[in-house]
């Protein structure tokens, strides 16, 4: 693609030529859940003119010398975490911790050590541009790159960018196994996903907890087996020990809502007031209702501090917790198989497809839940892929 050529973008308002990377040509683009945390100004680091997106795929239309893995001319699915392959993160699989892609330190006072780079996800994860464009640079593109068969359409694999290895992630984090109870606190596409995922795990049991009801009722139509909780109508532990038991509760929580669904009144005015910048209402939540010895994957997207962590319950409960952004190349072969054969279809939760130009009416469906939005992917070349 020649430098003065235009192209479509989603820009955040508020083609170099590298040995190791691809241009990828975009046929299906995704809004993730994170990326309203950028749309309602949760995470600093945004410049107008940033490109948005990390969840996308599309054609390779150019490749540097260096990349063995994909050709001009294949179809491949990027992923959201930019990871080198190479560094003692990578070696050790957690890609997403990769220590060479983050050119940015922003973080490291606050973590004690900075991020991977992310595409699309402000300058403090690298200030990559995103996918939601006609065409995007891929770095580490052998790394980076999952080449997709033929004969399966973007809508059954775009996905595989991230939402589906997030909720296969969840799984991995807590251990969800044969047999096992699972609550998941969320019901937006990464926790529906989630439930799937544990399903086919081999979980006895499923329940999934959210107060947007045809959310729920869309998880119950997919997955019939599925408990569903509206924490509206009923307190969610009293709710959970009621249908598993005191003793016997759930094996494992799920926490799939993040930084910007706190639940209290309280600690909606600390955030505002910046006293915290993260609600622990959820985790207590998932605290007070999995059993004892019971155990947490935390894959919603939290900033920095809470208050009112409930410490003595995790502890006295004898209570495993996990988290972490997921190292998406990880978890590829094993998620493209399920798919192939049809033991994951990921397609479930996508609800609408739109063309990129409508990306401001996409992003207001989905923000604000309308016309019984899941999941939103938008095509940068108008037509829907095949």
């Amino acid at each position: 693609m020649a430098d003065n050529d235009l192209m479509l973008a989603v820009c955040w308002e508020g083609k170099e030529n590298v040995e190791t990377d691809a241009v990828l040509k975009i046929t299906s683009t995704c809004i993730c859940g994170s990326d309203l945390h950028i749309y309602e100004n949760y995470i600093p680091g945004m410049e107008p003119g940033d490109v948005l997106g990390h969840e996308f795929m599309g054609v390779v239309d150019e490749v540097g010398s260096d990349v063995k893995n994909v050709k001009k001319g294949d179809r491949a699915v990027a992923c959201f975490d930019i990871a080198c392959g190479k560094c003692f993160y990578c070696q050790k699989g957690l890609f997403s911790c990769c220590s060479t892609t983050n050119p940015s330190n922003m973080l490291c006072p606050l973590y004690g050590h900075k991020t991977g780079g992310f595409f699309g996800y402000s300058h403090i994860t690298g200030g990559y541009p995103g996918g939601q464009a006609q065409y995007t640079r891929v770095p580490y593109a052998d790394v980076n790159l999952l080449k997709i068969p033929r004969n399966l359409p973007d809508k059954k694999v775009i996905l595989l960018s991230d939402i589906l290895p997030t909720a296969w992630h969840a799984n991995e984090l807590a251990s969800v196994s044969q047999g096992d109870r699972v609550a998941i606190w969320g019901a937006g596409p990464v926790g529906q996903l989630a439930a799937h995922c544990a399903f086919v795990r081999g979980a006895e049991r499923v329940a999934i907890i959210d107060n947007i009801e045809y959310r729920l009722q869309f998880a119950k139509d997919r997955m019939p087996n599925i408990e569903t909780i509206n924490f509206d109508k009923v307190k969610v532990p009293e709710e959970l020990h009621k249908k598993f038991g005191t003793t016997t509760a759930p094996d494992v929580g799920i926490e799939a809502v993040g930084v910007h669904y706190a639940k209290s009144w309280l600690t909606k005015l600390e955030q505002a007031t910046g006293v915290a910048t993260d609600p622990s209402d959820m985790l207590n939540e998932i605290i007070y209702s999995v059993r004892k010895g019971g155990r947490i994957g935390i894959i919603g997207v939290y900033v920095g501090y809470t208050n009112h962590f409930n410490i003595g319950g995790f502890m006295e409960k004898s209570m495993a917790a996990a988290g972490g952004q997921t190292p998406c190349q990880k978890y590829w072969p094993h998620l493209l198989k399920l798919v192939e054969e049809g033991k994951l279809t990921p397609d479930m939760v996508i609800t609408h497809e739109m063309p990129l130009t409508k990306a401001p009416e996409a992003y207001q469906i989905f923000d604000k839940k309308e016309e019984h939005c899941v999941k939103v992917v938008m095509h940068p070349w108008e037509d829907v892929p095949a």
